[in-house]
């Protein structure tokens, strides 16, 4: 699957679909696994589908299963396609009915054998809203991002004399991001700073770097999605160390610690502070036994921190900077390479990440970023300068926020929703609710129909053992959650009363 230029191949598009078959026609089993993918998050919105013909092909069916399965997805509103230019999957906004009246489907030939599935897709109301991102918008940091600009640009005309590339980063940022480690009593250098364009950039390098196709990369399970991706991207083999309902106990540790031994991976990925979905984090003891045991290895472990400025509880927010050490402040054998980004406590938009590991690693890194795209944008990197600078302000008031918020969710579903379960995470961006029955799959789908979009669980494994689980981010502003959360009872009800939202019966 090509997800960077939008296009998936007939073989990728099987590879991914697995084991589609089911109960019922053949183009039906094969349109509600495709549209499983959509709302999975599997399948990217926008993705272009492969020809009818090659599909056909690779998964030796007919052309007309297939052209009926494309049929269904178009009359459900998880495709839209132009003649002559292809299909590209979506999400249902409008009934299918009233887009096949309006012309903008024609599944009229096949409606009269699409009848278990009426109702799918009904329209959604006037303002949506997404929550499939656990990112908030720039809200408390807007004023500091605005003035940062505007003494970037006053600094830019002492740049523009030079060619502007820089593979490493501006050595000013590279010196901000690693006198804040130095705070945080882990002694850096410039030196072992490469700036990424985000944290995802910066998990995509490493992986292709010391990554080879076949070689295992220990995830926790459940786990960041995009980092799932990326390992699967670059062909290598998910290996999962069970963490959800628990966190990383003694128990936990000693899994890991067999599992690195009877692996042997290349790679481990590891969140330890406000982990994304749980919300939890690693104890001071467990991050030193973390990286011994990775020491003892000889493989690598990214640790990802781009939560670690979001403690929420009083207790912990009351220093800008982080009550617990990074991983990499016990690392003795220079295998711990830390992930950061300003995504989540200033904004996504800035698209400024980091590396911080061994020297001789980050030129490395540095020589493979130089083929992709030579260097990051010199103004942004300014404006990350100026940021920096006033970085403790940004963290104070973006916890504020992001706590009124999260306090918000939480009553919000203790009332109007009981049956689910969680856990008030002390810091992050999302409840990683559990639910009382295995339809997160369903639950989404119906959701999606009152115009709220959600990550399923299963979207944060590499298997469905998560049908129980749901994120729920808290990043918009309170009022829209509780929008949101009185949209979702609609939902759940629909899924408790037995309408056709099961997976068995619908396109979900």
């Amino acid at each position: 699957m090509d997800i960077a230029s939008g296009r998936i191949s007939a073989r990728g598009l099987a590879a991914t679909l697995g084991d589609w078959h089911g109960e019922g026609p053949a183009y039906l089993a094969l349109a509600r696994a495709t549209a499983q993918l959509v709302l999975n998050a599997k399948l990217p919105v926008g993705s272009r589908l492969p020809p009818e013909r090659e599909l056909a092909t690779s998964l030796n069916l007919s052309r007309t299963t297939i052209s009926a399965a494309y049929e269904a997805l178009r009359h459900h509103g998880y495709l839209v396609s132009k003649r002559g230019a292809g299909s590209w999957t979506a999400v249902p906004t409008a009934s299918p009915r009233a887009a096949a009246s309006s012309g903008a489907s024609s599944g009229a030939r096949w409606g009269d054998r699409l009848d278990t599935l009426d109702g799918i897709g009904d329209t959604a109301p006037a303002e949506p809203l997404d929550l499939t991102l656990a990112a908030p918008a720039a809200g408390a940091a807007a004023d500091h991002i605005a003035r940062a600009a505007g003494q970037a640009l006053a600094e830019l005309p002492r740049y523009v004399a030079s060619h502007g590339y820089d593979s490493l980063g501006l050595p000013q940022l590279r010196g901000a991001i690693a006198d804040r480690y130095e705070r945080r009593g882990l002694p850096t250098n410039p030196d072992q700073i490469l700036i990424t364009s985000g944290a995802q950039h910066a998990i995509d390098l490493i992986q292709q770097v010391l990554v080879r196709p076949g070689e295992r990369v220990i995830v926790e399970s459940p786990t960041y999605p995009r980092a799932l991706d990326a390992v699967v991207a670059h062909s290598a083999r998910p290996v999962a160390v069970d963490i959800d309902g628990t966190g990383w106990t003694a128990a936990v540790v000693d899994a890991f610690s067999a599992t690195l031994r009877q692996a042997a991976p290349s790679l481990s990925y590891l969140i330890a502070d406000f982990h994304n979905p749980t919300g939890l984090s690693m104890s001071d003891e467990t991050r030193e036994q973390v990286a011994a045991a990775v020491a003892r290895s000889g493989c690598y472990a990214v640790v990802d921190e781009t939560l670690v400025d979001l403690a929420l509880d009083a207790e912990l927010a009351e220093s800008p900077l982080p009550s617990l050490p990074p991983v990499a402040s016990y690392d003795r054998a220079d295998r711990v390479i830390s992930v950061g980004s300003l995504s989540k406590c200033v904004w996504g938009g800035l698209r400024l990440g980091w590396i911080r590991a061994d020297a001789r690693l980050v030129q490395r890194l540095a020589i493979a970023r130089s083929r992709l795209d030579i260097a990051g944008p010199v103004l942004e990197q300014l404006i990350g300068v100026q940021l920096l600078a006033s970085y403790d302000d940004i963290v104070v008031g973006r916890r504020a926020e992001l706590r009124a918020r999260r306090d918000a969710l939480v009553a919000a579903v203790r009332k109007a929703l009981p049956a689910w379960g969680f856990d008030v995470p002390a810091g992050g961006l999302s409840l990683w609710v559990e639910l009382d029955r295995p339809v997160s799959g369903a639950l989404v789908a119906s959701a999606a129909r009152e115009g709220v979009r959600l990550a399923p669980g299963s979207r944060f494994g590499s298997d469905s053992r998560f049908e129980r689980r749901l994120r729920v981010p808290f990043t918009l502003p309170a009022d829209s959650l509780l929008e949101a959360v009185r949209r979702l009872a609609i939902a759940d009800g629909r899924v408790r009363e037995g309408e056709p939202v099961a997976l068995a019966d619908m396109i979900v």
